[in-house]
């Protein structure tokens, strides 16, 4: 059985719509209008939806993956401080002796990383360069790089600025670089606009977008008439006027038309069937607006998902949904499963003399792209 759209959004659709008189049949642009609001009440209940989606995966986050990232962070802190032991018996060879510092050095500066302060103290005490010293030679490096793409140097940081200081001055730099660009592009645009005698089809375009910003004006001046608290003398009222003022000024400012709408309905201002009477021109120039409104939810519900998809670490092009978030988790409790499993296996393997040996050759033998992550004091 088919249900007509409007049935599922019956508080704006079903309040604002254009609804025919009697059993004439909607006009094109009344059907227009109708379904532009339709589309921005589905659309408005979809981010609401992303934020209630967001907020239930965050705490399913801290519910599954928080307790194993504690224990992985226990068990790389255990690993850390057994290998210290470890450094101190001469046992080991000058190979497997510095293969364990290698390895507690990664150990302690991930955990420091995560503000360990003991295990920042450990690193420093075992590595050749401290975490400092690297801090500071991270950042050069990122200076040097965030400069060559820029074609400038970054002369308004400090030559000694953080990695994140840096990384925001060139992001900052570059978002000029690029609003410049954008701006001069569109200027040239503008200009050969500018120089074209503009068709019939565009005028008509023109005009609606002027009818369409006129009757937005006017009806935000109605409500600013109306609805000014200062002319209010009952306290109540005028808190209730100031908070409803304060949303127009703000639905005004993005050309929310529904908004407007909606708190002119609210503050008992209009006909909730004025909009019914309209002549279609009227009709399709609120539509316009309608239609704008539409594209502007469609770019933040594109944001939302950006936004989710960043902070929950989703591959690059997953659509943030139930299903994908739900995969996502069950990946990333089974991948600290395994790390936690192995790292309790090492350790277990470790405090024996001949399987910490063996465990020392095996982190030698490890394939290159196991190494290729490793820190770089590995190396040295």
């Amino acid at each position: 059985m088919s249900t007509s759209p409007d049935s599922f959004f019956p508080t704006l659709a079903q309040a604002l719509r254009v609804l025919a008189p009697g059993d004439v049949p909607a006009s094109n642009a009344a059907r227009a209008f109708n379904l532009q609001l339709a589309r921005i009440d589905k659309l408005k209940t979809q981010l609401d939806d992303l934020d209630t989606l967001g907020q239930t995966h965050r705490v399913e986050l801290h519910r599954w993956v928080a307790p194993l990232q504690q224990r992985q962070r226990q068990r790389m802190r255990d690993m850390a401080l057994w290998l210290a032991e470890c450094l101190q018996v001469k046992t080991l060879s000058r190979l497997q002796h510095d293969t364990a510092n290698d390895a507690l050095c990664r150990l302690a500066q991930t955990l420091a990383a995560e503000g360990d302060k003991a295990m920042a103290a450990l690193h420093d005490q075992h590595s050749r360069h401290t975490l400092a010293q690297k801090k500071q030679a991270a950042a050069d490096a990122l200076r040097a790089k965030l400069e060559a793409v820029l074609g400038e140097p970054l002369a308004d940081t400090d030559p000694d600025a953080p990695v994140e200081e840096l990384l925001r001055a060139g992001m900052a730099r570059w978002r000029e670089a690029q609003d410049a660009a954008q701006a001069r592009r569109r200027d040239k645009k503008n200009a050969r606009k500018a120089r074209q005698k503009p068709g019939a089809e565009q005028e008509q375009a023109q005009a609606q977008q002027a009818d369409a910003d006129t009757q937005l004006r006017t009806l935000f001046r109605q409500l600013v008439s109306a609805l000014h608290p200062d002319r209010e003398p009952d306290a109540q009222e005028r808190l209730r006027k100031t908070v409803l003022m304060s949303e127009a000024n703000a639905a005004y400012g993005r050309k929310d038309l529904v908004t407007l709408m909606q708190i002119q309905l609210r503050a008992e201002l209009a006909d909730p069937a004025a909009v019914s009477r309209l002549a279609d021109d009227k009709l399709a120039a609120l539509t316009l607006l309608l239609k704008q409104q539409v594209a502007e939810l469609e770019r933040e519900r594109a944001a939302r998902q950006q936004r989710l998809a960043a902070e929950f670490d989703l591959p690059p092009g997953t659509v943030t949904n139930p299903n994908t978030l739900k995969q996502s988790l069950l990946a990333q409790v089974d991948a600290l499963e395994q790390a936690v499993a192995q790292l309790e296996h090492d350790l277990e393997q470790m405090q024996e003399p001949a399987g910490l040996k063996r465990w020392l050759n095996a982190q030698r033998s490890a394939p290159s792209s196991e190494r290729a992550n490793r820190d770089p004091d590995d190396y040295c």
